[in-house]
């Protein structure tokens, strides 16, 4: 099976040369057939040099590609190049790599081999390995997805972790079914509406290394935008 790993990068310009390098390595040694995956850097409006770099990049590897989006926000990177994909399975993951590589083989495997829709990340199942996890973003974490199991009724155990895949043929059918946020939430309504859909979902415990210096979120204004989407996503479901 084809697929597109895409990364989603704002002002980027110091790692992702070096990141983007890592990555097609990775995947160079364990995909071997020609044609059969790509990288996307969907450049989410950077005002620095990570658009220039990112040419040189698709340039310089046949297998990576850049789409520009007109305006700033996670989802609407995502949906932009998963828009533009004819591969059989999309998905993402963070510039950082926080996300042990060697799990995107078993992510791939889980849908390739196994007939799963949706693989996710997470960080707080009992087999997770997190480390540098400050303590705020922790319970931050669990709080929020707490709320998500007690307000929309899901059972997945973490929405936020930025390690997402999925069968290509089923993305139109989420988003009909609710999954339309701009912004971070938008990989948060994939799982719910997966779920509500009854699609086959994998868990995929994780080794996650939290990249504190690298890290662009605001707690408290995520969780405001974060509540306010899920009652905007229950309400879409009642209507």
């Amino acid at each position: 099976m084809t697929f597109d790993v895409t990364i989603p990068v704002l002002n980027e310009e110091e790692t992702l040369a070096e990141q983007v390098g890592i990555l097609h390595s990775f995947l160079k040694e364990h995909f071997t057939t020609s044609n059969q995956w790509r990288i996307v850097i969907a450049d989410n409006g950077s005002e620095d040099r990570t658009r220039a770099i990112a040419e040189e990049l698709s340039q310089t590897y046949d297998e990576v590609f850049w789409v520009s989006v007109s305006r700033r926000g996670v989802g609407l990177a995502l949906k932009t190049s998963w828009g533009q994909s004819e591969a059989d399975i999309v998905g993402y993951m963070d510039l950082d790599l926080a996300t042990d590589l060697p799990h995107f083989l078993e992510a791939y495997r889980a849908i390739a081999e196994e007939g799963y829709d949706v693989v996710y990340g997470s960080r707080l199942h009992r087999d997770s390995q997190v480390i540098n996890r400050p303590f705020k973003r922790e319970v931050a974490s669990r709080v929020f997805n707490f709320l998500l199991k007690s307000y929309l009724g899901v059972r997945f155990s973490d929405g936020m972790c930025g390690f997402k895949f999925l069968r290509r043929e089923v993305l139109a059918e989420l988003m009909d079914g609710g999954a339309q946020n701009d912004g971070w939430f938008f990989s948060t309504e994939l799982l719910t509406v997966a779920e509500w859909q009854k699609r086959k979902l994998f868990e995929l415990p994780v080794k996650w290394t939290d990249d504190i210096s690298s890290s662009k979120v605001q707690i408290i204004p995520l969780a405001k935008r974060y509540i306010r989407s899920m009652v905007e996503l229950k309400r879409l479901k009642s209507s």
